[in-house]
């Protein structure tokens, strides 16, 4: 078993890395089920997310892909203390923000966005883009007077490439990828580090998620953006991460950079999502290896023993459902939690 490094206390300053800019430990979500009806008790809980670490650095873009169900939104609204873990750390520009009190994390804030996946529900219908753009603003006190208020409206909307007089227009009179750069934009409001983008594209039509992908690129490159960009759909992540970690139930089970986690998968999850990726090319889609997976996607109110993938998993052996694979290093900077593939697997 690998050690942890010691944990910090909730709220204080960790040990910095200048190059990371987040980094979840151990992070656990495990949401209650109850029973009963006048006496409500807890009878079992729902291990959404079951001690998933990784590291995303300043600058560059994390990909995290997987099925649903498998923990990918939950893990980013953890990340944003949106739910609060039932166990391990999220340690963000050096802060530990799990114990954070109320307060302190407010200002926070300021530093970590979301951009939602549903731009349908995710704007408030009653207020005009230019309210819900400027909110932000004047809930963290960012503007001085009407005009300066104006004027960054107006420049946000530029941003994001819709014209400032669409201001006083209301989300209803917008497209599914115009609502989207509306959302950008809010998040783009007070100037973050990290923004969570939970699926941005997937409910938008394929023309306009490619615009949506370019904007984001775009922004990226002009603000030093840092992002967590969770999607099931692996060619949209392919073009826009650095780097990719594949989840299942609940588990981090891969993690490289993105051509090497393309061009050499690991876990046998990883090759059977690859393996249902379209290829335009009918020739190569022939001469290519195909991975079925059997059965159903185990509950995770009761996760299989050892590798929670084994009931699935068409290499198993005995091992698998009797060892808790660790995300360990095959090769540099690749990292898999696989018993057969790290080695530590034994018949």
């Amino acid at each position: 078993m690998t050690t942890m490094p010691e944990a910090a206390a909730p709220g204080a300053a960790a040990p910095r890395n200048d190059d990371v800019l987040l980094e979840v430990k151990d992070l656990q979500m495990h949401f209650p089920v109850s029973s009963g009806f006048l006496f409500q008790r807890t009878t079992a809980y729902v291990k959404a997310v079951d001690g998933v670490s990784f590291q995303v650095k300043r600058g560059e873009t994390l990909g995290l892909v997987g099925e649903s169900g498998c923990g990918k939104t939950t893990t980013g609204r953890c990340i944003l203390q949106l739910y609060k873990p039932t166990g391990g750390q999220v340690i963000f520009d050096g802060q530990e923000l799990t114990g954070m009190g109320t307060k302190a994390m407010r200002g926070m804030r300021r530093e970590m966005q979301v951009i939602f996946q549903d731009p349908y529900s995710s704007l408030n219908p009653r207020m005009t883009a230019g309210n819900i753009i400027g909110e932000p603003l004047i809930v963290h006190g960012l503007v001085n007077g009407k005009i300066e208020y104006r004027e960054k409206v107006a420049d946000l909307l530029q941003n994001v490439g819709l014209n400032p007089y669409m201001a006083d227009r209301f989300p209803h009179e917008f497209s599914g990828g115009q609502r989207q750069r509306i959302g950008v934009a809010r998040a783009l409001s007070v100037s973050p580090k990290f923004i969570v983008a939970d699926e941005p594209v997937s409910a938008l039509d394929v023309s306009i998620q490619a615009q949506i992908i370019n904007l984001l690129e775009d922004l990226q490159a002009q603000f030093n953006l840092t992002y967590l960009f969770i999607a099931h759909d692996l060619s949209v992540v392919r073009h826009i991460s650095d780097r990719v970690g594949v989840m299942y139930l609940g588990h981090m089970v891969e993690m490289a950079e993105r051509n090497e986690i393309y061009r050499n998968p690991v876990h046998p999850y990883t090759k059977a999502l690859l393996s249902a990726v379209p290829i335009p090319d009918p020739v190569l889609d022939a001469q290519r290896e195909r991975v079925l997976l059997t059965g159903e996607v185990p509950s995770p109110l009761n996760p299989p023993s050892g590798c929670v993938f084994h009931p699935r998993c068409p290499v198993a052996n005995d091992s698998c459902s009797r060892l808790v694979p660790e995300l360990r290093e095959v090769e540099p900077d690749h990292h898999a939690a696989c018993l057969l593939a790290t080695g530590y697997g034994t018949p």
